[in-house]
């Protein structure tokens, strides 16, 4: 029997850091992007509810798959056991104001 191998992927998002378990995750068809597959959830077993796992379980209802820019992975582990998905903010950063990610040709060197 194959074991099927489970994924923790941390990523940036509008200045927080969200964190979810997949089954799959490759580098995707699109170039600079890492495309993560077949989201698993907690189980709705137990009696405490997580309101941010219920928050990113909304978020990602009828999702498939999804891209993430590979400028915004900050982590992907293979787990043995899933943990909660959650949501928390970027460490050290205070603002609520995201600053626009902005593109210079020639990676902004002057000459």
């Amino acid at each position: 029997m194959t074991k099927q191998r489970l994924y923790r992927v941390s990523f940036v998002q509008q200045g927080q850091v969200y964190e979810l378990y997949a089954r799959q995750i490759s580098h995707g068809g699109l170039l600079g992007f890492v495309e993560v597959e077949q989201i698993v959830f907690g189980e709705k077993s137990s009696v405490v509810v997580d309101p941010t796992e219920e928050r990113l379980k909304s978020e990602f209802e009828n999702v498939e798959r999804f891209y993430v820019p590979v400028h915004q992975i900050v982590r992907i582990d293979e787990v043995k056991s899933q943990g909660a998905a959650r949501i928390k903010p970027v460490a050290g950063d205070s603002s609520k104001v995201t600053p626009f990610p902005m593109f210079t040709p020639g990676g902004g060197h002057q000459k």
